[in-house]
Parts: structure tokens; C-alpha cells; sequence
């Protein structure tokens, strides 16, 4: 088993080191993916430095000779495009069989890696979660976060049917196969809601465990402010009704699609049929317009297609008239009736 570990970092010159070798040193076979978004405070320098120290046969942090294999990959953003672009970023080179996402920060501790990875190498899980709010050690800090994320936390619940007491945790596990099986959209904190109703609507298996977390002040460098819960709530909105109902929507055509294709032609649904329409000026066989496409300037050809209702007379005394469904590839005229 090989684990993936991504890295998100962005200005952490004062923790970079740490984390680094705090991961290193956890007791698994292991690639580091460090995606840096963009630093401006010398975090690139110090990523230089250590990717030296990984050189062929080199003990980066002084790791004992027997310890698990351990290599490091260091991408850079020219710019800064957010958590959730960072993390797409660093998928991109994901080579092992389970994905783990680590802040490059020091308020997650890599001790709580076993408890983590137990749920997904026991065939219990595919998707773990780490809660800070499961009873675990924390450090006491801003009361109105601790507001904020129970209330992320129950919205998203509400939306995904899920009973998680943490959804904006930065520590999520993965298999592989689940998360690059999912479209993710969102460049910045947006990733969390994002990723969760996703998995939700996939159905993957996903546990909770508790994990320690050790808060750090503004002082310190934490970035997350009122701004991002307020972008945290539109992810919520967005990817629980907007995506649902596009998703909706599309499979419902796609499912009309398949019905025309398999349909007899000229089968109404009363049972009976009728003459297919027919171009006023070649007689041949048309898509409701009075032209067929190649009388009609192409306006029947290209474009996605959509689904019409034309009313039929299969004959002068038929009452009522017949439905039938066509398919039609115009954009923007409307069919003949």
C-alpha cells in the first residue's frame, strides 16, 4: 500500500519544515505531493532546500535507514488559485493507492494517520473523515469558528443526508479511485462542501474518527475568515441543488434520447401512424420545419439537439390530434405546428 500524501501550501515559511518531517516520519510507505499556490514569503526557497535533501540514497530528516520509503514531489502555482486548485494540481501526480489531504499548517497532527487509514486498510470505508469535534484533545480557541462550522456542518447534512459532526476538517482520506472519479470544481475553501455532497451523491462509504487539533491564531498565520464562510454556504447550495438538478436534467434526456433512438419511426402515441413530414419544396423527409436541412440554410444541422412536441392529423377526421415526439437539432427556430 502506497499512501498519497497532498499538500497544499501557501506562505507557510514558519511550518513548512515541520510538517514535512512530521509526515515523513509516520509509519507507512508514503509520496509527499507539495503544491505550493503561489508563496511569496520564501516558502518556495525552503521547498527548493528540502526537495535537495530527497536526493537518490539520501536520508531526508536524518530517517533511520529502515524506515518506510518516502519520496517528495514539489509543484508550483505561478500564482495563488486557492486550496481546491491546489489539490487538483497535486492529483495529477498521485501514483498510490490512497490519497490523504494534509495542511501544510501545524493544526493537524500526521500522529493521527493510523487512526485515519485503519477505516479504508480494514474494508470498512472508502472515504474517511477526521472530526475535530468527536471528543478528541483540541485547543480552546474562537468560540463564533466553533459556531460557524457546526452550522456549515448541519447545512451540508441537511442537503447530503449524512450524519457528520465535522464536513469543513482539513483531514480527508481517500482511495484513489473515489476521488479522481469525481469532477471537483471549487479553486479555493469551497473544496470541503464540494467534495462532500459528491461523495454523498456517489454513495461511497465513508467513517469518521476523531482526530486532535491544535488551532492556531491570526498571529500565527491562520488565513480562514468570515469571507469563506459565507463562500462556504453558496459551495453548500450550489453542489447539493444546482448540481442535482443539472444532473437531473441531463439524465433525463439522455434517457428520452435512448427512448427516440429505439422508437419505431412514425409511431404515435395513440399506437397508429402517420406520414412523416415532408420538405414543401424536395418532398423529403423533414424534422418538423417546412424545410428539410438542406433547403432550410442549416438551421436543422449542429448544435445540441432538443426534444419538441408536434401535433399531428393522421388523417382530416382524426380526433384528436396525435402526439408525436420528435427530435430536433435547431437552435433557435421554433417547428411548424
Amino acid at each position: 500500500m502506497l499512501l498519497s500524501v497532498i499538500i497544499p501550501a501557501y506562505n507557510e515559511a514558519t511550518t513548512i519544515r515541520v510538517i514535512l518531517e512530521r509526515v515523513a516520519r509516520t509509519p507507512f510507505a508514503k509520496e509527499l505531493i507539495v503544491v505550493d499556490d503561489g508563496s511569496s514569503d520564501g516558502t518556495r526557497d525552503i521547498l527548493h532546500t528540502i526537495q535537495a535533501e530527497f536526493a537518490p540514497h539520501a536520508q531526508p530528516f536524518g530517517l533511520p535507514p529502515d524506515a518506510p520509503a518516502c519520496t517528495l514531489t514539489v509543484l508550483f502555482h505561478p500564482h495563488n488559485r486557492g486550496k481546491g486548485a491546489a489539490i487538483r494540481t497535486g492529483l495529477r501526480a498521485v501514483t498510490g493507492d490512497i490519497v490523504l489531504i494534509q495542511d501544510a499548517d501545524l493544526e493537524y497532527d500526521p500522529a493521527d494517520y493510523v487512526s485515519l487509514l485503519s477505516p479504508i486498510l480494514d474494508g470498512k470505508a472508502e472515504v474517511v473523515y477526521g472530526s475535530r469535534f468527536a471528543g478528541s484533545p483540541r485547543r480552546v480557541l474562537f468560540f463564533w469558528h466553533s459556531i460557524g462550522n457546526k452550522f456549515l456542518t448541519l447545512l451540508s447534512n441537511l442537503f447530503t443526508r449524512l450524519n457528520l459532526t465535522d464536513m469543513e476538517t482539513g483531514y480527508k482520506v481517500f482511495r484513489t479511485e473515489v476521488i479522481r472519479g469525481l469532477p471537483l470544481r471549487s479553486d479555493r475553501f469551497g473544496f470541503e462542501p464540494e467534495i462532500t455532497a459528491k461523495i454523498a451523491r456517489r454513495g461511497a462509504r465513508l467513517h469518521e474518527v476523531p482526530i486532535s487539533y491544535a488551532e492556531r491564531t491570526y498571529a500565527e498565520g491562520k488565513k480562514i475568515c468570515w469571507k469563506d464562510g459565507l463562500a462556504a454556504v453558496w459551495a453548500i447550495l450550489r453542489y447539493n441543488l444546482i448540481d442535482a438538478i443539472s444532473s437531473a436534467g441531463e439524465k433525463t434526456l439522455s434517457r428520452m434520447d435512448t427512448w427516440m433512438r429505439r422508437r419505431p419511426a412514425g409511431r404515435v402515441a395513440s399506437g397508429r401512424s402517420v406520414e412523416p413530414a415532408r420538405c414543401s419544396d424536395c418532398r423529403s423527409a423533414r424534422l418538423g420545419a417546412s424545410h428539410c436541412n438542406e433547403h432550410s440554410g442549416g438551421r436543422l444541422s449542429g448544435g445540441p439537439g432538443r426534444y419538441e412536441l408536434f401535433h399531428h392529423h393522421g388523417s382530416p377526421n382524426a380526433q384528436p390530434p396525435h402526439v408525436l415526439w420528435q427530435y430536433s437539432r435547431r437552435r433557435h427556430t421554433r417547428p411548424n405546428y
